[in-house]
């Protein structure tokens, strides 16, 4: 079975917004103010933008963020070693919810 992701789909990221074309472009002028230099250098943004692919589980973003950040010089271990960080904050966000069952528990007693 192929994947359900097929990475030659990357490049017809514009078609989504051919049914909205105002909203998708006010998404792009969003999307490449948010991406600009300002605070962040853009390798900097970049490597933000590959650890969020990974703990939202976008293989496109991924797949886009590793060749445009690999292009801007950031290496397997910078990418490596933010991805880790990404997990780590989604495995502490899984564990801290649990606080809500403790809650649920405890209103239960």
């Amino acid at each position: 079975m192929p994947s359900y992701y097929a990475s030659e789909d990357l490049p017809r990221f514009a078609e989504v917004g051919k049914a909205a074309p105002k909203l998708f472009d006010g998404f792009n002028k969003w999307y490449a103010e948010a991406m600009a230099p300002g605070a962040l250098d853009a390798k900097t943004k970049k490597l933000i933008a590959f650890a969020v692919a990974h703990a939202i589980q976008c293989a496109y973003c991924i797949d886009a963020y590793a060749a445009a950040g690999a292009k801007d010089g950031i290496s397997p271990e910078q990418m490596t070693e933010a991805v880790h960080v990404a997990a780590a904050i989604r495995a502490g966000s899984s564990l801290v919810h649990n606080v809500q069952a403790i809650n649920t528990l405890n209103r239960d007693e």
